[in-house]
């Protein structure tokens, strides 16, 4: 009971004394840091947005390189939703927003 007394009034001390501790009067800033090297800036293609219209909904691809690998799709009616590629053999997933998307194991048991 003793060490569960003292464990409890040192757990309430500790922030205390921490927060009393002096603060030096030589405190300098961090020096800037050095800038990136070279070619690292352009080095992340920015993705080409193209929206279309289908009936009510509206899709907003998003491709890099030319090649399609998300889509937005905001229906009319009810909250928008996203279309993600896998891989380059796999399907579409669909994913509702922030929830992390479910990824469906997709082995290969038999080859005919």
């Amino acid at each position: 009971m003793r060490t569960l007394k003292f464990l409890l009034m040192l757990a309430f001390l500790l922030p205390l004394m921490a927060y009393a501790a002096d603060i030096p009067d030589n405190l300098e800033p961090l020096p800037e840091p050095p800038p990136p090297p070279a070619g690292i800036e352009g080095d992340i293609p920015e993705p080409e947005v193209t929206i279309t219209k289908r009936g009510e909904d509206t899709i907003e691809e998003y491709r890099i390189n030319g090649e399609l690998y998300m889509m937005k799709v905001t229906p009319k009616v009810g909250a928008p939703y996203y279309l993600t590629k896998e891989d380059s053999n796999a399907g579409w997933s669909r994913n509702d927003g922030v929830a992390e998307p479910v990824s469906i194991p997709k082995w290969v048991l038999f080859r005919f």
